[in-house]
């Protein structure tokens, strides 16, 4: 085990990371100007802990008043740890999420914020696989199910992979 900061403790090979959100280092994170409809939100966020496959991550994200349209690009789910947030989706729900909510928002949806004074929040975010990626795994799988010894090697295949990702060019 290392010691990262005061209040958090890594495993070396990264399978442990614990400590309290305010151990979380927040730098600037701008919210795209483009989607902003009032106000002048600061947003600040730090990364705790990222997956050791790279395809997830947690992170402390807070922000000051205003409200503005967020495009997911990955799955997050949310927990609110301090202030409150009017969430609307574009279908029209909304919500107003507070210290203890929890909230799932699906990969490419959006949703209006806005934000009275501030909020503070823990975000889990999953990048999902593309039906490429997903196609290939389970055929992988099956095959290694089956007995069949790997037909190419496993570098190989993570950069098959990789390229097949929608963001790869």
């Amino acid at each position: 085990m290392a010691q990262a900061s005061a209040g958090t403790l890594k495993a070396l090979d990264g399978s442990f990371v614990a400590g309290r959100p305010e151990d979380v280092t927040l730098e600037d994170a701008p919210i795209n100007p483009a989607w902003i409809v009032s106000g002048a939100p600061k947003a600040r966020a730090g990364l705790h802990s990222p997956s050791v496959d790279g395809r997830a991550e947690t992170k402390i994200w807070e922000c000051s008043a205003g409200s503005f349209w967020w495009t997911f690009h990955d799955e997050e789910t949310v927990v609110i740890l301090e202030g409150a947030v009017r969430v609307t989706t574009e279908d029209g729900a909304t919500r107003l999420l507070k210290s203890g909510d929890i909230a799932y928002f699906a990969q490419g949806s959006r949703a209006l914020w806005e934000i009275e004074d501030y909020v503070r929040k823990i975000a889990f975010c999953r990048r999902k696989y593309s039906a490429q990626v997903l196609l290939l795994r389970t055929m992988l799988g099956k095959l290694k199910r089956k007995g069949v010894p790997y037909i190419l090697p496993p570098a190989i295949v993570g950069s098959m992979a990789l390229m097949m990702t929608p963001d790869f060019f």
